[in-house]
């Protein structure tokens, strides 16, 4: 630990590689890490090696001054990839901060030479970081506060009691202003509903509870716009199907147009999810529906957001389906109590 102690003290402006994760939610949380790196350093310089998926996200944070894409497929090794890149970093970097846990995502900082790399320990990354962190799960209880961790002297780090900046992305107004057109969308107010989640159905509401929520929403003078990626494109027309002022968006825009389209919703209601995080960092109004995650481990980020949980006795489970086959962490929390809380 006295190496980094070493280095703060020596470098009054460093220069930072951030190595991000992999999932858009945890890309949306770093920004807390983000933002505490430069208010500690003012004259830092960062930047982020993340998925090329990633950049349009990373492009909307003021704090990122460089985004480097490491394009390697899910399950790929991809060593001459990694090589490539780490020979364009060297010399350029004085400290490397590893976010993910893997053995293979602190390979870059080691092979560029960076003389400072942070990490948690894990998977045998002994001899590739020199400034290993032990993670204590019970103090460090929430991924943002892991990432936060990381770009803290050990001492403060351990101690949990650190503040968390809250997420903040940059909205495009003009882009956000030509997106209604391009998607026909109308000019009523918007909710937004996101009905996917990555990680698996345990945490999905159901697809009919949105489409009865849409509904009463539709009737109140609402329009629905339902969000999500390729995969999402069928949730999205058993929701918005032959509904009018619903509009079904997945898989037909990108990824930094969901920026700004949150931006532009009254509210959204949506499953713990990447979306659920960007939404969060726009600083719409989110109703946060949590099944077999916990809102304590990946809560939003904001302070603008309501809650629905249930705490069954089989939750969390954080499997990615219901083990028990009833899904009733989600199934018992209905529409219409999630209409009253919305107050529209």
């Amino acid at each position: 630990m006295a190496e980094a102690a070493t280095f703060r003290a020596k470098s009054g402006a460093p220069r930072i590689l951030i190595v991000g994760p992999s999932w858009v939610g945890d890309m949306v949380m770093a920004q807390s890490l983000f933002i505490a790196l430069k208010q500690r350093y003012p004259g830092a310089t960062l930047g982020v090696l993340a998925p090329g998926w990633s950049l349009p996200i990373l492009e909307r944070m003021p704090e990122v001054d460089e985004a480097i894409a490491l394009d390697v497929k899910h399950g790929e090794f991809g060593w001459a990839t990694r090589r490539e890149i780490a020979r364009s970093l060297k010399g350029r970097f004085d400290h490397a901060i590893v976010l993910p846990r893997s053995w293979k995502s602190a390979l870059v900082p080691f092979l560029a030479g960076i003389p400072h790399r942070t990490g948690f320990t894990g998977e045998q990354r002994f001899v590739l970081l020199n400034d290993r962190r032990k993670l204590d799960k019970g103090v460090l209880n929430q991924t943002v506060k892991r990432f936060v961790a990381l770009g803290l002297e050990s001492g403060e780090a351990a101690t949990g009691a650190f503040p968390i900046p809250q997420p903040r992305l940059r909205v495009d107004a003009e882009r956000q202003s030509r997106l209604r057109d391009e998607l026909g969308l109308d000019d009523r107010p918007a909710i937004g509903m996101m009905p996917g989640a990555e990680y698996g159905p345990a945490k999905q509401w159901p697809l009919e509870y949105f489409r009865e929520l849409a509904a009463m929403l539709i009737g109140k003078g609402y329009a629905v716009w339902v969000m999500g990626g390729p995969k999402d494109v069928e949730a999205g027309s058993t929701i918005a199907d032959d509904m009018a002022h619903a509009h079904n968006l997945c898989g037909r825009t990108r990824l930094a147009d969901a920026v700004d389209l949150l931006a532009a919703c009254e509210q959204v209601v949506t499953n713990d999810s990447g979306l659920m995080h960007v939404a969060a960092a726009v600083g719409t109004r989110i109703q946060v529906l949590y099944g077999s995650s916990s809102p304590i481990y990946t809560p939003p980020l904001t302070d603008n957001a309501e809650i629905h949980y249930l705490g069954l006795s089989c939750s969390p489970c954080f499997e990615r389906t219901c083990p028990l086959g009833h899904h009733n962490c989600l199934r018992q929390m209905l529409p219409a109590s999630i209409e009253q809380a919305m107050r529209c």
